[in-house]
């Protein structure tokens, strides 16, 4: 029997998508799907879905539901990761103290001041976790779906190097299936070759039976004026590869556009974004919570080609595969930093997943990435020194909180988030800064 435990089990649309993708796969057999979250009423939803999702499938996994993580995780072979720390209020809380010092953000759960203090409420957890697997489960594979992915992969391989944890997001996938419908090629024909960071790689080749696709790609660009109002269309323009994330994610991750009301005009960019689809996401599910408790069958969606269910298959059954992975730098991507968390391609089979080595990224790729991971390894840093000083200078090095606010800002931003998170964040992270003396430069 494989034993596939859901951290997070309560995000019921994650739930569900992965649950309908492992059921689809008639060769995988004996399942046992053991479904966590520390919220009764989004449990007992969480297990209500998996048995609608099942019996539609024609199929009977086992299926336990627990408010105990140990019970979940003893002698799982796989552990799925999508919690989201703090929910809702917290995601407003991120957004609502910024925007009151003129910071805007757009996504806020990758890089940013956003996703510092939402990675400070996640690590914690991620640490709880590691320690339990380490125990109950040591030879399991941890596939993790949370936000900040970078910083959680780089801080989980810190403090548990011998985890076997892998970061999975679909960004690359959805990203080459809309260039596909943009040079109008059926994506199955295309393929592409990306590395970077989580949200931030880049397609280094695009092709279709070994012919580049970047020419066409760049003729339907210039052919419709409002495709080149994106983030993304226009970093791709300048920097000569294409961006594997959305605009209005990758708007947040360089210093040039939020700060300017006219590029947020010019290229469409989407402010506080997040909110609405947290609250959109919150009334899916208090319908599936209705639904579920009134004994109506759940809504399936098509095959979602989440990588987890991929992957799982892959180990389980010996089918090979390539994916994105989201691992520690091995020497995998040269001009990066090592030991900060990378996206690249992977082979996944019996053996388990196989991260590829890239080498160099176009330098001007690597010196954003280089950017980016300098964020997340002071606030990885600092969670590790439980410092909270490096917290400040983790946002004073964010890119988009740099270009739009001063330092003194910076600083009073991040204790007045401190003080509004309260008990989500770590003890360490609650202290006053310690007093540094003034030095004389005369």
């Amino acid at each position: 029997m494989t034993v596939i435990s859901f951290i997070g089990a309560g995000s019921v649309e994650f739930t569900r998508d992965l649950v309908a993708d492992l059921l689809r796969f008639p060769d995988l057999e004996n399942l046992e799907l053991r479904l966590h979250d520390i919220d009764d009423s989004r449990l007992r939803t969480a297990d209500g879905v998996a048995r609608s999702v099942a019996e539609q499938l024609g199929a009977a996994p086992t299926i336990v539901a627990t408010a105990d993580r140990r019970a979940a995780l003893e002698g799982a072979d796989f552990v799925i990761n999508i919690v989201q720390v703090g929910g809702l209020a917290a995601t407003r809380t991120d957004f609502d103290i910024p925007a009151a010092y003129g910071l805007r953000q757009t996504i806020a759960d990758t890089l940013g001041i956003g996703a510092i203090f939402r990675a400070l409420r996640t690590f914690p957890l991620l640490s709880a976790l590691a320690t339990d697997m380490a125990e109950v489960c040591p030879d399991a594979i941890l596939l993790n779906y949370t936000n900040p992915m970078a910083m959680n992969i780089w801080y989980l391989s810190r403090i548990a190097p011998k985890l076997r944890a892998y970061g999975l997001c679909h960004s690359v996938y959805w990203t080459v299936v809309g260039l596909s419908e943009v040079m109008g090629i059926p994506h199955e024909e295309v393929t592409f070759h990306s590395a970077g960071v989580n949200h931030q790689a880049w397609l280094l080749t695009l092709e279709r039976d070994g012919e580049d696709l970047y020419p066409l790609l760049n003729t339907r660009i210039a052919a419709d004026p409002e495709l080149r109002r994106r983030v993304r269309v226009d970093m791709y323009r300048r920097l000569g590869y294409y961006p594997t994330e959305t605009s209005e994610h990758s708007s947040e991750y360089v210093p040039w556009y939020l700060k300017n009301t006219s590029e947020i005009a010019r290229l469409r960019i989407p402010i506080d974004t997040y909110i609405k689809i947290s609250e959109e996401n919150v009334a899916t599910f208090e319908r599936t919570r209705d639904i579920v408790a009134a004994g109506g069958k759940v809504d399936i969606e098509s095959e979602a080609t989440e990588y987890a269910p991929q992957v799982i298959h892959s180990i389980v059954t010996g089918t090979p595969r390539q994916i994105q992975v989201n691992v520690a730098n091995t020497g995998l991507i040269t001009n990066l930093p090592a030991g900060a968390a990378v996206e690249v391609p992977a082979t996944v089979d019996r053996g388990g997943v196989h991260p590829w080595h890239v080498g160099d990224l176009p330098v001007q790729c690597a010196a954003l990435n280089r950017a980016f991971l300098s964020v997340g390894e002071l606030t990885v840093q600092a969670a590790l020194t439980q410092d909270p000083r490096m917290i400040r200078q983790a946002a004073m090095v964010d890119p988009n909180t740099a270009a739009s606010l001063t330092v003194d800002q910076i600083w009073n931003l991040c204790d007045d988030l401190v003080a509004a998170h309260g008990t989500l964040l770590p003890e360490w992270a609650r202290q006053p800064l310690s007093p540094r003396p003034w030095f004389s430069f005369s």
